[in-house]
């Protein structure tokens, strides 16, 4: 994985979901291993916490709203196989991404009343072979903007125009924040001190990892 994209990556997700004191993070669910609760309204729910980092339209997780998204399903498994013989000749690639991730797009707006496909889960949710590789010729093939279902109805699909997308990175690294600072109102000693200088990681990795020029926020001020 490209380094810059990596660190990214790593701190959206350390950031939303992790411990931010003991500095661990679960790559599953919540767990005592990473050291005792944040004050609420944080969690550090590991990667299994829906609405941060995981989301709706994953490739082998079923979506949050049939109550199991974190469990291996052998059905989205096969139809990744599926895919791959059918586009890719029995290998995965940028064309088997494309397809594949349109596909379970659809099969979550058709399924489920309460899909949601936008901001950070925009971003992390196309299947992709390796890191941002590819990224532009994966979502050229069936171009698809951020929303999701309204009104607890399938097939309700609404864009959300106040979404970022890859033409408004700055908006993405905007929306971080402020999950963040919804997660920390009033943070004190070392987590504040962790928080910032997280934060200040996420901010390095922005011009590699989405090609943007943004102005650096500080919820928190600074060291």
């Amino acid at each position: 994985m490209e380094n810059q994209f990596a660190i990214f990556v790593t701190y959206v997700a350390h950031l939303m979901n992790g411990n931010l004191v003991t500095d661990l993070l679960s790559i599953g669910g919540k767990t005592r291993k990473t050291g005792p609760d944040p004050p609420p309204p944080a969690h550090a729910g590991g990667f299994n916490v829906h609405g941060t980092f995981e989301g709706d339209g994953g490739m082998t997780r079923a979506d949050e709203f049939f109550g199991d998204n974190h469990s291996f399903n052998e059905t989205l498994f096969q139809k990744f196989v599926d895919f791959s013989n059918q586009y890719g000749d029995g290998y995965y690639n940028l064309t088997v991404a494309g397809e594949l991730r349109f596909q379970r797009l659809q099969d979550s707006i058709a399924t489920n009343p309460q899909f949601s496909f936008k901001n950070v889960r925009y971003f992390t949710g196309p299947p992709k072979p390796t890191s941002n590789e590819g990224i532009a010729e994966i979502f050229s093939m069936h171009p698809f903007l951020p929303g999701g279902n309204v009104d607890g109805k399938v097939n309700n699909f609404v864009v959300d125009p106040t979404s970022a997308d890859f033409t408004k990175p700055c908006v993405l690294y905007a929306d971080i924040v402020t999950t963040v600072q919804g997660l920390y109102p009033n943070p004190t000693g070392v987590l504040k001190r962790n928080l910032i200088k997280n934060l200040g990681f996420l901010y390095s990795s922005l011009p590699t990892a989405l090609g943007a020029q943004c102005d650096q926020l500080f919820p928190y001020g600074q060291l």
